[in-house]
């Protein structure tokens, strides 16, 4: 038996369960977890915004480990080796799996959304979605790469960013801390960083962004002056919030794309010409992250072009009262970056 932390009822704590170690089929591997992110979205699931099937279900999606075991057919890994994992659990031979587009499988399950996740000592997902952790890299940073990195490196991909270009992260939480290093990497010219969190904004400039503090000013206009009436080329919406997702059109240059990641049950509304079609700005979805992306993302990790040292703010035990505490305090957008469960 293992400790494992599960959503019983949306609405409702999380609460401890002991449950049954996964068994391993051929192509999976059994992982035991060294830590797991503590992610936004959990917050989303444990309210019901975003539906968790089926209940009873361990959360956690963001997760690094050490392979206890490996199944008959897997021959790229072997237990001890460090591992992180690609949350999706996918067949690799439907259309949108061939297509390279996964987080669309026809049979795809999300762990800790769809199939039981990493609030547990142990996971067990397809070797497909373990990739080996560099040991320069800390299990919980590796775990947070997984989720907040993966996600904000997908969003500047699907964003099309080009060297030179300049870019608006709207939020700067786990995923903003990520996506205002990624884009750097990735040649950005300028990076503005959008937030309310005196501290938040403090790490971002430490990053090199320029803080755009919104609790004192309209952070639309703040950033027009700041680009001399130009806007951004790219803006990246991080937070959930139908406010944030308009500015972050708002903020566009000519040719600009709002790349909308947060999780909102909410709308927001645009002038479609104003706005939209006078400026061919562009509003493009992201959903997840695509596994045939965590290679550039660990080695742009190993080479020092993302450190998410700072950004884990918080370490906490596997145990119901500590993770509800920080789902508490994401839900009210509180001043903490990110936490990770160490087991």
């Amino acid at each position: 038996m293992m400790r494992a932390v599960r959503l019983i009822e949306p609405g409702k704590p999380l609460q401890l369960h002991h449950v049954a170690v996964p068994d391993v089929g051929p192509r999976d591997v059994l992982v035991r977890v060294r830590a797991a992110g503590i992610c936004h979205s959990d917050a989303h699931y444990r309210a019901g915004i975003s539906p968790v099937r089926p209940l009873p279900m361990t959360l956690g999606h963001e997760a690094a480990g050490v392979v206890e075991k490996a199944g008959s057919e897997v021959a790229h890994l072997k237990p001890g080796d460090r591992v992180c994992l690609h949350y999706l659990a996918t067949c690799g031979d439907c259309l949108h799996c061939r297509r390279g587009q996964e987080q669309f499988c026809l049979s795809g399950q999300m762990m800790g959304k769809h199939r039981d996740g990493a609030y547990a000592e142990y996971v067990r997902m397809p070797a497909r979605s373990a990739f080996r952790l560099p040991d320069s890299i800390p299990f919980e940073q590796g775990a947070v790469m997984m989720c907040s990195s993966s996600t904000s490196l997908h969003a500047l991909l699907k964003a099309r960013l080009r060297a030179g270009e300049s870019v608006a992260v709207f939020g700067a939480g786990g995923l903003g801390m990520s996506a205002i290093q990624l884009a750097s990497a990735l040649g950005a010219a300028r990076v503005f960083a959008v937030d309310r969190q005196a501290n938040k904004l403090a790490m971002a400039r430490r990053y090199g962004a320029v803080p755009v503090d919104a609790s004192r000013c309209d952070p639309v206009e703040e950033i027009r002056r700041l680009t001399e009436g130009r806007g951004v080329d790219v803006a990246l919406e991080l937070i959930g919030l139908p406010l944030t997702m308009r500015q972050a059109v708002l903020s566009l240059g000519i040719q600009g794309r709002a790349a909308i990641a947060g999780i909102t049950g909410g709308a927001f509304e645009i002038a479609p010409y104003e706005e939209l079609i006078n400026k061919e700005a562009e509003i493009i979805g992201v959903s997840d992250h695509l596994a045939q992306e965590i290679p550039l993302l660990l080695d742009l990790a190993a080479r020092g072009r993302l450190d998410l040292t700072d950004v884990v703010s918080r370490r906490v035990p596997l145990e119901a009262d500590a993770i509800n505490q920080v789902l508490d305090e994401l839900t009210a957008f509180g001043t903490q970056i990110r936490a990770v469960i160490m087991p």
